[in-house]
């Protein structure tokens, strides 16, 4: 999940990294029909621990980012680069190195959000957790968890289509919108 996560954060929050370490975050960094992000502040032992419990989970730098490549190829395909080559090529020479470059930003945002949600004392307890060899094992083994999680919640989600999509039908026949939904 944490790379789904990164590559969901991606967009606006790249550009927003620098301002949210402040605590403020500039209109020109916004998307343009979002509301203003709400300000977020921590003191700074709270955030420092933040940090910590952020390097520690994120894991190693280059895995982490390797895991975003593909992704990344798939993004620049829904951008209009349909021949994977392509797409490829602009994930090497244009994502990846602007992804590495700014990945200090998005620790900085991960941490702001840690800080912003649990305590000082909770964050120091969870940083302690990644220090033993259950959370250095955790942090080794997150890739696979994350790409499991994935399949599970694709087949999962497969398996109710079916009866979500009866219902949905049902419903919008019950409040007149039946030619809205298209029965397939």
């Amino acid at each position: 999940m944490r790379q789904e996560m990164l590559s969901g954060m991606l967009g606006l929050g790249l550009l927003c990294a620098p301002a949210l370490v402040t605590g403020t975050v500039p209109a020109s960094a916004q998307a343009p029909a979002q509301p203003a992000a709400p300000v977020v502040t921590a003191d700074p032992e709270r955030l420092a621990a933040a940090r910590e419990v952020v390097a520690a989970a994120q894991g190693d730098r280059a895995a982490v980012l390797a895991a975003m490549k593909a992704p990344m190829a798939g993004v620049m395909q829904q951008m209009g680069l349909t021949d994977p080559k392509k797409a490829q090529v602009m994930v090497d020479e244009v994502v990846m190195p602007t992804l590495s470059e700014n990945y200090d930003d998005l620790l900085a945002i991960q941490a702001l959000s840690f800080a912003s949600v649990l305590s000082k004392e909770d964050l120091k307890a969870v940083a302690g957790f990644y220090a033993t060899p259950a959370g250095k094992n955790l942090v080794k083994a997150q890739p696979q968890l994350s790409q499991a999680m994935l399949t599970g919640m694709q087949q999962w989600m497969g398996t109710l289509l079916p009866q979500l999509k009866e219902k949905v039908e049902k419903a919008a026949a019950a409040h007149g919108w039946s030619n809205e939904v298209k029965r397939r």
